[in-house]
């Protein structure tokens, strides 16, 4: 299982990682990313952070 976590602090808001995530985890919300799905459905496949400019997002596997 992974654990999918994203600083809206850090989230530049350019929805990448939502248009990347084949689990379909991620949505834009309020110009931010946020972890709207399953996270028990996370492939830890990180297309995610390798999308992510800002580098707002991190997988941590539990």
């Amino acid at each position: 299982m992974f654990i999918v976590t994203i600083d809206e602090d850090q989230c530049s808001g350019c929805s990448e990682c939502t248009e990347s995530c084949p689990a379909h985890l991620l949505s834009f919300v309020e110009d931010k990313a946020q972890v709207t799905g399953d996270e028990s459905e996370c492939l830890g496949c990180e297309s995610c952070i390798t999308v992510c400019p800002s580098g707002a997002i991190s997988i941590a596997e539990m």
